[in-house]
């Protein structure tokens, strides 16, 4: 797949970029300003550009393996989040400094994320959990604390099927749905993630394998 060509700032407005689904970021003007690409002006093109530049991400990552102690770090995780939107978004790969309507607040980011990585080593090293629960509760420690302007979900989702694969297993079928579009799949998921922040992961364990 050949690079997104990169172009100035777009015409795409925080009006016709906010068709939000249920559970994504709004994105703010000065946010939108950051886009690269100026054919960009609906939801839907933008959308489309994302994806080709997570699936370029995606090649260069299942490509070659992975050790969980280094996807078990701040670095990595920014550097995905980067390789990700990078052609898309000047701020790809960069910490939230506001607040949103989804995550915790940005005071608390660079606490958070070393008690989930934390966390998650000591509940593989410990055997706390079948690693799928492992990827699934990674998986939803980050979209909780959302520590990017936007892509945290999509992000989080390859992040967990990182550590699955740096583990020796599959990577999860997320409900063999794109789940950045709004759909049943979508709400489905939706809901799991809402089960987890109650400490309930049976949905979500469920979910990432159907």
């Amino acid at each position: 797949m050949g690079k997104i060509e990169h172009l100035t700032i777009g015409q795409m407005t925080s009006e016709n970029i906010e068709d939000q689904i249920p559970g994504s970021t709004q994105l703010t003007t000065e946010e939108v300003k950051g886009l690269k690409l100026t054919h960009i002006t609906t939801k839907k093109e933008l959308n489309r550009v994302e994806q080709e530049n997570i699936v370029e991400a995606e090649i260069k990552y299942f490509d070659r393996k992975h050790k969980v102690d280094d996807i078990l770090s701040w670095d990595y995780i920014k550097k995905l989040h980067n390789e990700m939107l990078h052609h898309v978004w000047t701020w790809a790969g960069e910490q939230r400094t506001r607040e949103t309507n989804i995550g915790v607040s940005p005071a608390y980011i660079m606490s958070e994320i070393p008690n989930l990585l934390g966390n998650v080593q000591y509940w593989i090293e410990n055997k706390t959990f079948g690693l799928d629960e492992i990827a699934a509760r990674f998986h939803h420690g980050l979209v909780k604390i959302h520590p990017f302007t936007n892509g945290n979900g999509r992000h989080a989702r390859l992040m967990a099927d990182l550590l699955l694969t740096a583990l020796g297993l599959k990577r999860f079928s997320w409900g063999q749905s794109d789940l950045y579009e709004s759909n049943e799949v979508r709400d489905e998921y939706i809901g799991a993630l809402v089960l987890a922040d109650k400490n309930d992961f049976s949905s979500l364990i469920k979910f990432v394998r159907s």
